[in-house]
């Protein structure tokens, strides 16, 4: 890995931070209504040695709870304080989402669509574009945490263009139960970074609003291991044991519902069915119809669709038809 950071002096923000160096900015772009200020901590630990420099962030979506909690985690633990290089922590890019539990910015954009930003567009484009301008920068690898959309509950996982060799050996050391080989979407943070040559892995988890005790800890695994990979992490952290490698997911689609009704899931996430196998039933609330949900084909199931209550059509079980050997 090219190493960015290899003077003694990180700049970011305007101001400098030597090694061996705790330090915690504030990042403010807009106030509330109310004049408040809304500042987002930025979470900065140097060693005395020089070595790479690993930007970690959660929240870019406010309702993001899952990733945030990683971060959370990873400070609280202290596997933040590197024994070489530099570790900086966001564990809320979205503020002003995560102040009202929601997804978007206050100007009803989503943050993760408007990268790499423009400097006089809208909040959230200003965001980006001051993210991407004064703070991407100084990174040499990115970890972003997320978690599934509404009631749609990720299997852990990480996501990474299969064209890129080199992040996907990465993602096989952070090692989470699942690989997704998946394109970058326009406007993006991960796009954005891939048109920069900025390697990052993009880790999913869960689903929003909700904080899931096995996703958070899949998260800080994954952290450790990369952190290990590239010698930064302090040896008073023990390596966990790989009991399984990472599964790599080629390709996967949607089972949706054929009936409207009430969604009773029989399955858990992350689960190898047979084709053929009960994954969920439909029923109306009045005791009349019940339609049995099944796998049309053998695969694992990498996302479930929580929701009490489904439209005909609406995205139940994301299951994988094709793996890499």
């Amino acid at each position: 890995m090219t190493i960015k950071g290899e003077n003694d002096i990180l700049s970011i923000l305007g101001e400098d931070i030597p090694l061996g160096t705790s330090k915690t900015i504030n990042f403010n772009i807009a106030n509330l209504y109310t004049s408040t200020k809304v500042e987002i901590p930025i979470i900065i630990e140097r060693s005395k040695k020089i070595g790479p420099t690993i930007l970690i962030t959660a929240g870019i979506h406010g309702d993001e709870i899952n990733g945030v909690e990683v971060v959370r985690q990873v400070i609280a633990k202290k596997i933040n304080k590197p024994a070489k290089g530099t570790v900086i922590c966001i564990p809320v890019l979205n503020v002003f989402g995560f102040l009202s539990m929601n997804r978007f910015f206050p100007d009803g954009r989503d943050l993760n669509r408007v990268f790499p930003g423009t400097k006089s567009g809208s909040l959230a484009s200003r965001f980006a574009y001051q993210f991407v301008n004064e703070i991407l920068p100084v990174a040499d690898f990115c970890l972003d945490f997320h978690t599934g959309g509404a009631s749609r509950f990720n299997a852990p996982h990480i996501r990474v263009d299969g064209k890129n060799e080199k992040l996907v050996k990465l993602a096989k050391i952070f090692n989470a139960p699942f690989t997704l080989l998946s394109k970058n979407l326009d406007g993006s943070y991960r796009a954005t970074c891939a048109k920069k040559e900025q390697d990052i892995l993009l880790f999913e988890g869960g689903k929003s609003q909700n904080s899931n005790r096995d996703i958070a800890r899949e998260g800080v695994l994954g952290v450790i291991r990369i952190l290990d990979h590239l010698d930064m992490l302090e040896t008073s952290f023990p390596i966990p044991e790989t009991i399984s490698n990472t599964i790599v997911v080629e390709k996967s689609f949607w089972i949706r519902a054929k009936y409207s009704g009430l969604l009773h899931i029989k399955i858990p996430y992350g689960k190898l069915v047979e084709k053929g196998e009960t994954l969920a039933t439909i029923t109306d609330p009045y005791g009349k119809m019940r339609h049995v949900v099944k796998a049309t084909n053998q695969g694992y199931i990498i996302n479930v669709n929580e929701a009490p209550i489904v439209y005909k059509g609406d995205a139940i079980f994301r299951i994988t038809t094709q793996l890499v050997s």
